[in-house]
């Protein structure tokens, strides 16, 4: 086998590798946030709460180390209900997400905003 064969082989191979790397390994499903409300509530008034997370380590093209990112949905809206007392619940809800790029990486927020609702036994 001759050196250009083998490196247009390896080349390729790499290549394959990179491709599956980027675009399989970074998918996921739907997530449902916020649950379905109870059959009889009440309305207490609007609702809002916030999460963040960082991506880090220099450049934006390698910011791989996440630092509170994944619970920054959850923490907004365990916020946003905890924000009207007595709530346990949002409908109406509205997700926002901002970005802002800092030296070492990038700064993430989720703002979640609803109407609080708690639930009424008949």
């Amino acid at each position: 086998m001759h050196l250009s064969t083998f490196l247009r082989k390896s080349y390729l191979v790499i290549l394959l590798f990179t491709f599956l790397i980027i675009f399989i390994g970074c998918s996921s499903g739907f997530k449902t946030i916020v649950p379905m409300p109870p059959e009889n509530y009440e309305k207490l008034g609007p609702a809002k709460g916030e999460g963040s997370g960082m991506l880090c380590v220099l450049a934006t093209a390698y910011n791989f180390i996440p630092i509170g990112l994944n619970g920054r949905v959850e923490r907004a809206y365990n916020e946003a209900v905890a924000s009207i007392p007595g709530a346990t619940g949002l409908i109406d809800v509205t997700y926002q997400e901002t970005w802002f790029w800092l030296v070492i990486g990038s700064l993430r927020t989720v703002t979640i905003t609803g109407e609080a609702i708690k639930e009424v036994k008949k």
